[in-house]
């Protein structure tokens, strides 16, 4: 589910998985690789140290856009319950000014709920931009986390 209100995004996302299996694919650089970035993107790089303070970028890939990187610094982490980042296009986009994004995770009857916020979009264009990608790179991670929680209540180690 996508909400827009003037020059802000909140998309929310329910994963069939526990809160600490969700958050712990945003925690671990090596999971958030897989899934991070639209589909038909590939990430070919990521600096992510979830740590409050630590920079952060990025670079990934897809055949019709090209190489497309961005950056930021997070800002908080409250562990399976809250990341806040900022998040920026590099400026050789010339997309956006720099944005800040949280990231809410609760539980509901066993599942997670995952809200997405960020804000302020210097223009209703730019912010309508983002609906698209954010919810394709959802759509990644939903895959990627059932799948990783699938595996794990069947005993497979991942």
């Amino acid at each position: 589910m996508s909400q827009i209100r003037g020059d802000e995004l909140l998309i929310e996302r329910e994963f069939k998985a526990p809160v600490a299996l969700v958050f712990r694919m945003w925690e671990s650089r090596d999971h958030m690789i897989r899934w991070w970035g639209p589909e038909k993107f590939t990430t070919i790089e990521l600096d992510w140290d979830l740590k409050p303070g630590q920079p952060w970028r990025g670079t990934m890939t897809s055949e019709q856009y090209g190489v497309s990187r961005f950056s930021g610094v997070i800002r908080e982490v409250e562990r399976n319950k809250r990341i806040v980042f900022t998040f920026q296009w590099d400026e050789d986009s010339g997309r956006d000014r720099d944005t800040l994004v949280t990231v809410t995770f609760a539980e509901r009857n066993g599942n997670t709920v995952q809200t997405f916020h960020q804000a302020p979009f210097s223009t209703v264009a730019i912010r309508d931009s983002h609906v698209g990608g954010w919810n394709s790179l959802f759509n990644k991670q939903q895959v990627y986390v059932e799948n990783f929680a699938i595996a794990e209540r069947n005993g497979i180690r991942t």
